[in-house]
């Protein structure tokens, strides 16, 4: 069935229920959308059904007649939503056709037939919703008059059904980016929240100290498996340590939550480093087993202030990076505990502890291994070497000048920083930081 134009059943210009039709429009975020190759090939095809030179599919907009896609048409993409083409076909629900336009009193003024193209033919099907709702129309033109078959204007209506199977194809996915977009919003105000509960909030002030801490993600979605921690003990030494467990997202936390308060713990009761670390591999061995192996490595030191304002610090490393010490003569050295293995995973675990000083000038850092796994523009590792070189040229030794300086780095590998790293770094200040403390 056809529709011929009626100036009485058309004289409203709009449907009666245009706003909940705009409200659909507006759902399908098609208005202004760049050109798509499925819609141009259905006004190409409708052309060609109809023999005819032009065709268009139209979304009608609040005053506008919006084209997603025209054949024949060049340098066009809207008219205005003057009555007697497409804004009068979408108050119809079958195909709408005008054979001469020039009898139309409606047609006759539209800018189409007064002007350029200089339209005489037209028909138009609805592209309707699911609902009821008719977005726009796809159109045929031609500039003579002619009359169209019943199978051309059935294949009219197909094409229209097409394009709103496009459309909804269309919004599905839209839909699906913006849940999967919501998603991942949320698992990264999780993920943030969640880490911030892993590590401490502030580090305590340390007399004689300068203490900083600083967590880089690789990725914002992903809970990571590195941390560190800083308290003091009961005899006026200080146990600090630094670590990094298997795995990522909610296992990671909770195996992090564990070795971190496992660690204080087991500080408290015994602060020997190595003790510390075979504590911690008995609670790991005990909590997961039967299932598969969670590991981690780590460093744990304690700090023992000397009358002379420095400090001796023992480290016990358990398959970890050896931390750097930076002296005030520009020099870094490890501070290795090389041989120390995996915490958690072996059946005889060997750590290995040693001992250094922190001089006044010095400084201290530990990182765990997202920061020497990390590629350089050649595509090989950072390595201890390398992080080594960095930080030869860093002239300054406080724990802030410290973080400072490995952050930039961080920022400067960009995306081949491909792990989150954990950092901590200590440092003694040296006599003119304190003079320069005092006169503050």
């Amino acid at each position: 069935m056809r529709t011929t134009p009626d100036p009485a059943q058309d004289s409203a210009v709009r449907p009666p229920d245009e706003d909940a039709r705009l409200a659909a429009v507006r759902r399908y975020q098609i208005l202004d959308t760049p050109p798509d190759g499925a819609f141009d090939r259905i006004a190409a095809l409708a052309a060609r059904i109809f023999e005819a030179p032009m065709a268009t599919v139209a979304i009608v907009d609040t005053d506008r007649v919006w084209f997603k896609a025209t054949h024949g048409l060049t340098g066009m993409d809207q008219v205005g939503r003057e009555p007697g083409l497409c804004a009068s076909a979408i108050l119809h629900g079958e195909p709408y056709v005008i054979t001469d336009a020039v009898t139309d009193d409606r047609a006759l003024a539209h800018p189409l037939v007064q002007g350029d193209p200089g339209i005489r033919f037209y028909a138009a099907a609805p592209i309707t919703t699911s609902d009821g709702q008719r977005l726009g129309t796809v159109n045929v033109l031609d500039t003579r008059p002619r009359r169209p078959t019943d199978a051309q204007l059935d294949a009219l209506q197909d094409l229209a059904a097409l394009v709103m199977d496009e459309l909804e194809l269309r919004l599905s996915a839209i839909r699906t980016v913006s849940a999967e977009r919501d998603r991942r919003a949320e698992a990264e105000r999780l993920a943030r929240t969640l880490q911030r509960t892993l590590l401490p909030p502030v580090l305590p002030a340390v007399p004689g100290l300068h203490a900083a801490a600083a967590y880089h993600t690789a990725s914002a979605h992903e809970v990571g498996g590195d941390f560190y921690d800083l308290f003091p003990l009961d005899d006026g030494r200080w146990a600090f340590f630094l670590g990094d467990v298997c795995g990522k997202g909610a296992d990671a936390a909770a195996l992090t939550s564990l070795t971190r308060y496992t660690l204080r713990a087991a500080a408290i009761y015994d602060p020997d480093p190595c003790a510390a670390l075979h504590n911690l591999d008995t609670v790991l061995k005990g909590e997961y087993q039967g299932g598969a192996p969670r590991y981690c490595t780590a460093v744990f030191g304690v700090l023992q202030p000397l009358p002379d304002g420095s400090f001796e610090i023992t480290l016990a490393g358990g398959g970890h990076p050896s931390a750097l010490a930076l002296r005030a003569d520009g020099t870094v050295q490890p501070v290795s505990t090389a041989g120390g293995q995996l915490i958690g995973m072996l059946p005889e675990p060997r750590f290995v502890q040693t001992t250094t000083r922190l001089f006044p000038g010095d400084g201290l850092l530990l990182y765990t291994d997202g920061l020497t796994e990390a590629r350089v523009p050649d595509g090989t590792m950072l390595g201890e070497e390398g992080l080594v070189g960095h930080l030869t040229a860093v002239t300054a030794h406080t724990a802030d000048d410290l973080l400072e300086s490995v952050e930039a780095l961080l920022r400067r590998l960009g995306a081949g920083v491909s792990d989150d790293t954990a950092l901590l770094a200590l440092s003694v200040p040296s006599p003119s930081e304190n003079r320069n403390q005092e006169n503050r």
